[in-house]
C-alpha cells in the first residue's frame, strides 16, 4: 500500500467544525508536505476548486496549479498529483504548464482529470458547464490534446471543443510518454473514458465490497480493450486514529453532528449533476469525498486490519484526509503504517 494525502487547501475537511487549526495558506501546506515526505508518504493530491466547498464559498482557499508549482520547488521525492478540470483550461496551455511543473519537480507531477460537477462555481468563474455526458466528451478531447502535445514533435487537432494548429511543445515532460493521468468516475460514460485514455483510477471512499467491485470492473474494461493494467487504484479515506475505540467514535460523533449548512453549498450539485453509484447522505457529506465510508476509525490495530482488507481486493493507494492534518498524519505514519507492515508480514508467513 502506498500512502498519500489530500493537501489542506480549504482550511480543513470537516463541514461541521469551523476552525480545524489548519489555515489555507501556502506556508501551512508547505509545512505539511515537507513533514509528510519525511514520514514516508508517497503522494499528495491537490484539489482544484475556485470556491471553498468545505468551509463555505466566502472562505479562503488555495489555487491548485500555482500551489503545485510552489511545492515542487520545496520537496524532493513526493508525487504531486493535481486536479484539473477541462471546463476551465485550454488543454494546449495546460500541457505546457504541466510539462514545466514536471521538469521543475524532476518528474513528480501528475494530473487528476475531473470533468466537474459544480454549476454555481462555473457561473462565477466562466466555466463552460454542460450536461454530464457532454462534459465527458470535452474530457476526451482534452486528454487527446494533452497526450498529443506531450508525445508528438508537431501536433494538430480539430475537435468539437478544441482546435490546435501545428503546435510545438518543448521541453517535453520528464515522464514519458506522459505524466500519469489519474481520473475518477462512476457513470458509464466516465468509466469508458477512464479505461480508454487514463493511466490510474481514483475512487471516493467506499466499503471493501464496493471498492472490490469497482476495481474488478475497471480491470475487465482494460482487458476488453487489450490495454495494459492501470498503474494504480487509489481511494479517498478520512482517518480517525485514537488510543481507544471509544475515543475514536467520540471524535466521529463530534465531526458529523450537523450544526449549520454553511459548508454544504455544493452538495445539491454534487449529488444531482454527478452520476453516482452510491447514494450520498448528509452525514457522509460532513466529510469530503465520502471519506467516512471506508471506516478507518478506531485504534491503530483496527485501522491497520482494515487497510489489509483493502489491499487484498486490489487497492494500492490511500489518499487520506484527517484533522488537524499535520498532527494526524504524523500519528498515522508512526502508529498505523508500521502495524500494516507487521500484519502483512504475519499474513505472508501464515500463507
Amino acid at each position: 500500500m502506498k500512502y498519500g494525502f489530500w493537501l489542506p487547501i480549504f482550511g480543513g475537511w470537516l463541514r461541521n467544525v469551523e476552525d480545524e487549526q489548519m489555515p489555507p495558506t501556502f506556508e501551512y501546506a508547505k509545512q505539511v508536505i515537507q513533514h509528510a515526505e519525511e514520514w514516508g508518504y508517497d503522494t499528495t493530491l491537490i484539489a482544484e476548486l475556485y470556491l471553498n466547498d468545505i468551509k463555505g464559498i466566502e472562505a479562503n482557499s488555495l489555487e491548485a496549479l500555482t500551489t503545485a508549482a510552489g511545492l515542487a520547488a520545496v520537496t524532493d521525492k513526493i508525487e504531486i498529483m493535481t486536479a484539473v478540470r477541462p471546463i476551465y483550461h485550454n488543454p494546449a496551455v495546460l500541457a505546457k504548464m504541466a510539462a514545466n511543473i514536471d521538469q521543475l519537480s524532476g518528474g513528480r507531477f501528475t494530473l487528476n482529470v475531473v470533468s466537474g460537477w459544480w454549476s454555481e462555481e462555473a457561473k462565477q468563474y466562466g466555466g463552460d458547464f454542460t450536461e454530464h455526458d457532454e462534459r465527458y466528451d470535452r474530457t476526451v478531447e482534452f486528454l487527446e490534446v494533452l497526450k498529443g502535445l506531450w508525445t508528438e514533435e508537431t501536433f494538430s487537432y480539430h475537435g468539437k471543443f478544441y482546435q490546435v494548429e501545428n503546435a510545438k511543445l518543448a521541453p517535453k515532460p520528464i515522464q514519458q510518454p506522459n505524466p500519469i493521468l489519474y481520473a475518477g468516475g462512476e457513470s458509464e460514460k466516465g468509466k469508458r473514458v477512464i479505461s480508454t485514455l487514463c493511466d490510474a483510477y481514483v475512487m471516493h471512499g467506499g466499503t471493501v465490497p464496493e471498492i472490490q467491485d469497482k476495481i474488478a470492473n475497471m480491470k475487465n474494461r482494460r482487458n476488453s480493450l487489450n490495454k495494459a493494467a492501470l498503474q494504480s487504484f487509489s481511494m479517498a479515506a478520512y482517518v480517525i486514529c485514537r488510543d481507544s475505540e471509544e475515543e475514536a467514535f467520540q471524535e466521529l460523533e463530534r465531526i458529523t453532528s450537523i450544526k449549520d449548512d454553511k459548508g454544504y453549498a455544493g452538495m445539491k450539485d454534487f449529488t444531482s449533476k454527478s452520476q453516482l453509484e452510491q447514494q450520498v447522505q448528509i452525514k457522509d457529506y460532513s466529510v469530503s469525498n465520502r471519506g467516512l465510508r471506508p471506516n478507518l476509525v478506531g485504534t491503530p490495530e483496527q485501522i491497520a486490519e482494515r487497510i489489509i482488507e483493502y489491499e487484498k481486493v486490489g487497492l494500492d493507494q490511500l489518499l487520506l484526509q484527517c484533522s488537524p492534518q499535520l498532527e494526524e498524519l504524523e500519528r498515522f505514519a508512526k502508529q498505523v503504517m508500521p502495524r500494516v507492515e507487521e500484519l502483512r508480514k504475519k499474513t505472508s508467513t501464515l500463507n
